[in-house]
């Protein structure tokens, strides 16, 4: 909720034009002291308002995907982490990274064979970590979009986390990557997407509200902010009133299986 009141009051308020106000803005609303303080307790009431018009019937996208994909890296940082920056109090996201990789049971232990190689692999492992670990949207889709953005999925996990969260370490991340947490959370990854309905012929393969039909998979990656704003049958927050265009969709965006 903190990530997105900046965002929220922006247009009415902003963090450097603030006489008399020494907090930032994820603190503006936490208490009615500070809100009357920097002088957006209006603002503040009318957003917790909003909040709780938002609370039912968010629209649920679930990604399946794969860390390496081209077309899984494109939609995720020009279609939905840009969305959810301007629409998360109307949706929930659930990432399954996974994707066209293949699982065997070796001795009682899972081995994966993923379709960009190994380095994909370890990729699916740290992001699927990264979420266990902190729990949070909030938390961790920034992270996940830092490295998503990044040349090298691998190398950018380190300066990620420093930026997005520094009191998160590098090798407890790999602890879990590499160990039988992050084995047990990849199978779990696996049978999810084995059991998607229909089978996925490609990633990133995209779920709205529990549904997936080649519309919506084509709404999603041309123009997945109007798709949400449309699916959302509570009050339209005021982002929805903006018009947004359409991002063509290419073959190269597409990881077939």
């Amino acid at each position: 909720m903190k990530a997105i009141l900046p965002f929220l009051l922006l247009g009415v308020v902003s963090a450097g034009t603030l006489p008399g106000c020494p907090y930032p803005p994820s603190l503006w609303c936490s208490s009615q002291d500070i809100a009357v303080a920097c002088k957006v307790k209006k603002q503040c009431v009318e957003f917790y308002s909003r909040m709780e018009s938002y609370s039912e019937d968010l629209v649920q996208i679930e990604l399946y995907f794969e860390s390496l994909c081209g077309g899984c890296r494109n939609f995720f940082t020009s279609q939905l982490f840009p969305t959810w920056k301007m629409l998360s109090a109307i949706m929930n996201i659930t990432l399954v990274p996974y994707g066209n990789a293949q699982e065997r049971n070796e001795s009682g232990k899972w081995v994966f064979d993923c379709q960009h190689g190994p380095n994909e692999c370890l990729g699916n492992m740290i992001e699927t970590c990264l979420m266990n670990i902190l729990e949070s949207a909030d938390r961790y889709l920034p992270v996940i979009y830092c490295i998503e953005s990044a040349e090298s999925v691998i190398k950018a996990v380190q300066p990620c986390l420093e930026v997005y969260q520094p009191e998160l370490s590098l090798d407890k991340v790999m602890q879990c990557a590499k160990g039988d947490l992050g084995n047990k959370l990849m199978h779990e990854n696996a049978l999810r997407t084995q059991q998607l309905d229909p089978p996925h012929k490609f990633v990133p393969w995209i779920v709205v509200n529990g549904k997936h039909t080649d519309e919506l998979q084509s709404k999603a990656q041309t123009a997945l902010f109007n798709l949400i704003c449309e699916t959302y049958t509570g009050p339209k927050p005021i982002a929805c009133q903006a018009t947004k265009g359409q991002i063509p969709i290419k073959m190269e965006h597409l990881c077939m299986n």
